[in-house]
Parts: C-alpha cells; sequence; structure tokens
C-alpha cells in the first residue's frame, strides 16, 4: 500500500514538475473581496497574494531532486524530510513554512503541488492564503508529509 502511495507521489512530482507552467503570465483572480487593514485602508488580499506568488516565482529554486530522494530512500537516520503540498483551488497561493530556525515561502500554482525540505522532528507552522481563506496548520514533522488544499 505504501509502495502504491508513494509511486504515485513520484508520479505526480513528475507530471508537476513537466507540466505547462505560465510563468510570465497573470491568472484572473476571482471573488476579490477586500478586507479592512490595521490603517484601516482597504487591502485586497487576492491580489496581494498573487503579487507575493509571482514575485516568488522569479526566485524560488524547487528541491525535485532532494524530495524525490526522500520519498524514495527515505530513511530514519537521514536529518531531513519532505513537505508537499497539492493546491486543488482555482487561486495560486504562498504557502509559508515556519519552524525553529527555519522560514520558507513556496510559490504553488493553481492546480499544482510545491514541495520542500525540511530538518526533521520539529514542529511546523504551515500557513498560506487559498482564495480569500487563511490556512493555517502546526504540526510535528518526524518523515514526509504531503497535504491537499482546496477551495
Amino acid at each position: 500500500m505504501t509502495k502504491h502511495l508513494l509511486f504515485n507521489a513520484i508520479i505526480l512530482l513528475l507530471l508537476n514538475s513537466c507540466g505547462n507552467t505560465n510563468y510570465g503570465t497573470r491568472q484572473p483572480s476571482k471573488n476579490t473581496y477586500p478586507k479592512t487593514s490595521s490603517q484601516g485602508t482597504k487591502v485586497n488580499s487576492t491580489s496581494t497574494t498573487e503579487q507575493e506568488y509571482q514575485a516568488l516565482l522569479k526566485t524560488y529554486k524547487p528541491e525535485t531532486a532532494d524530495v524525490l530522494n526522500d520519498l524514495l530512500n527515505s530513511s530514519s537516520d537521514q536529518l531531513k524530510t519532505s513537505i508537499s503540498v497539492e493546491n486543488k483551488s482555482r487561486c495560486n497561493m504562498v504557502l509559508t513554512i515556519k519552524g525553529n530556525n527555519y522560514l520558507k515561502k513556496i510559490p504553488i500554482g493553481t492546480n499544482k503541488i510545491g514541495y520542500v525540505m525540511v530538518p526533521k522532528n520539529q514542529n511546523y507552522t504551515l500557513s498560506g492564503m487559498v482564495c480569500n481563506s487563511l490556512y493555517q496548520k502546526t504540526t510535528f514533522i518526524t518523515n514526509s508529509y504531503s497535504i491537499m488544499l482546496s477551495n
């Protein structure tokens, strides 16, 4: 069962990295509900997330080889493990991963998978805006961790 799940995860990672990615184009955002910031001005969270997403795409380097090695050859003596997040929403998102002396932001396009290697045996807070909805979860990571987000 775990081999089947691992095989599916590898196929998804490979298909995600080989898919059509329009890095230079903006996708229209839907349902842009403005919210009020602490200064009393209107802030559009969807457009802010989209701007951050586009800026991160220019510099983000995925850790594909390390994540695949972790999924295929995971052992308890390794110091790092993988986190993968599948974005099934209709909006691009930026996932923030915070841990003890660790901070990383990952741009994840709509219907794409984002992944990263993190030190094992630590608490991490995963957070991000998914189509004007805040996702936030704190979890203790001991081995590879995978979630799927949707609207």
